[in-house]
């Protein structure tokens, strides 16, 4: 499935001013200030000296050097002329020197929030002080700054961003030209001339953009693959995990590599990278042309399946799901939901432009939330059979869908994958002939929010669940007592284990 902000600093206008009374404003007083300070001593000339010049005090002036007071333009006019240079020349974004670049930054900084949140006196920069030493302070302001706001990324921050990106994904019916036409280039770069894309492909396209493949038995738990950018390496596990294709993480590598993703600034832009990152893998892996061709066949025998276009492209049922999002309302005219849900009925992932309504918060985010327990994304999990899809109608205040399902392993536990559309656009999938049906009156709580009062009455004051919920999931759940724990199927589970 899949889906952006510069870092800003003040910069001098330059603009032409006119009228002798108006002021600098939007000026860089930092950059200004060294300016000035770099062209007086290099022409030889003293602060009092500039001072007389311009007919200020010697302190007026020190102080604008210091980019602590802005001078209006007529007075920056009178200084440029005691210089014998230009306003435009002192008004130049850059610094005049390295060296006067990294002073501007401590001194930047020293002016921010982080030195003021420490309780750190401001120091003077002297000019003993060397350039490593600057560059030291400097480092340890970006990462205690770092950290702050790594920190102050809230539940709330994590969830907003989630909707957003998911209102963008529907507005544009999951589809991206420009990921697609990056992909095909990708793969013509290689060679690859028509069916799945082979391992030796993925290391071919490694090699093109330059990059070895190694494989470690050290890897970091918590990591898929590490990119060694400076020596163009990428590690991967020596033992790829049975649940994911071995391609996966070389392409997630390689596309960022190739979007020139930077280090993330923050939550809304981290999950940005990562959903362009899966939809460009997805589109090396199931190339459109191929994918859409295959697909229209599929359609005009009315027998799409996930099954077999993951059979057909060599990819995980997830993989096949994802892609099959991005090219089923813009190239086959057929609207679809998307659902990832992990075994204790939480959603992780979630995509539609059908009208299903999934459950959601008040900021109108989706995922941590609770899916109905009479969606296919729930009832998949009490099917026996494993190895045979999974298809079920559901009634819903919002119509009737007809939903398909898989149900996936991990190491956080089992999820289900599932793809639906509405009923009047089941006659182009295999499975259509199901008599599996349900009802769901979410969001009414009486359909499965709400424990029966009965059970209620019994428990409420007696159970404490412990959720299964993936730890890295927990911080976008919504509140409650008990984030991602279904009290019914608590409530239920003391009942029948209570002693008589």
């Amino acid at each position: 499935m899949s889906i952006v902000e510069p870092r800003s600093r003040p910069t001098p206008t330059g603009a032409a001013v006119t009228g002798e009374a108006e002021s600098s404003d939007g000026v860089d007083a930092l950059t200004l200030g060294r300016r000035i300070r770099d062209r007086r001593t290099a022409i030889g000339m003293t602060l009092g000296a500039l001072a007389e010049a311009v007919d200020r005090a010697p302190s007026q002036v020190s102080a604008i050097e210091n980019g602590k007071r802005e001078p209006r333009l007529s007075m920056l006019r009178t200084i440029a002329a005691a210089l014998d240079t230009t306003a435009d020349e002192l008004l130049r974004p850059d610094a005049p020197t390295e060296r006067a670049a990294l002073e501007i930054a401590v001194e930047r900084a020293q002016r921010g929030p982080v030195f003021g949140a420490l309780g750190l006196e401001p120091f003077r920069l002297a000019k003993s002080m060397n350039d490593q030493t600057l560059r030291t302070i400097l480092a340890l302001h970006q990462e205690i700054d770092r950290l702050h706001r790594e920190r102050a990324a809230t539940p709330e921050e994590a969830r907003r961003t989630n909707a957003q990106l998911r209102a963008e994904m529907r507005a544009r019916d999951n589809f991206y030209p420009e990921l697609e036409a990056q992909a095909a280039a990708l793969l013509t770069a290689v060679g690859h001339t028509g069916g799945p894309v082979s391992h030796q492909l993925v290391a071919d396209m490694a090699n093109h953009l330059g990059y070895s493949l190694h494989y470690v038995g050290d890897l970091p738990h918590s990591t898929r693959s590490v990119t060694d950018k400076r020596h163009g390496r990428i590690y991967l596990p020596t033992a790829p995990t049975s649940s994911r294709d071995s391609r996966s993480p070389i392409l997630q590598a390689l596309a960022s590599h190739a979007l020139a993703h930077e280090e993330p600034r923050n939550y809304g832009e981290f999950l940005r990278q990562r959903i362009e990152t899966n939809y460009l893998t997805a589109a090396i892996l199931l190339p459109e042309q191929a994918a859409v061709r295959y697909l229209t066949e599929a359609k005009n025998l009315r027998r799409i399946s996930m099954e077999e276009l993951r059979d057909h492209f060599a990819v995980t049922y997830e993989t096949a799901a994802h892609r099959f999002t991005n090219l089923a309302t813009a190239r086959l005219g057929i609207p679809v939901h998307f659902m990832k849900v992990h075994e204790s009925g939480t959603i992780i992932k979630a995509y539609e432009n059908d009208r299903v309504r999934f459950p959601s918060d008040a900021l109108g985010a989706v995922e941590g939330t609770t899916v109905c327990r009479n969606w296919t994304a729930r009832t998949v999990f009490d099917v026996t059979d494993r190895f045979s899809p999974w298809y079920q109608y559901t009634d819903t205040p919002s119509g009737t869908f007809w939903c398909t399902s898989r149900i996936e392993k991990a190491k956080e536990g089992e999820y289900s994958v599932s793809v639906g559309v509405p009923f009047e656009h089941v006659k182009w999938f295999r499975g259509r002939e199901t008599q599996h049906r349900a009802v769901s009156r979410c969001p009414d709580e009486s359909c499965c929010r709400r424990a029966p009062e009965a059970l209620a009455e019994r428990w409420s004051d007696a159970s404490w669940p412990a959720a299964r919920t993936p730890t890295s999931l927990l911080a976008a759940l919504p509140t409650g007592t008990f984030p991602g724990v279904d009290q019914t199927e608590v409530y239920e589970f003391l009942e029948a284990h209570a002693p008589d």
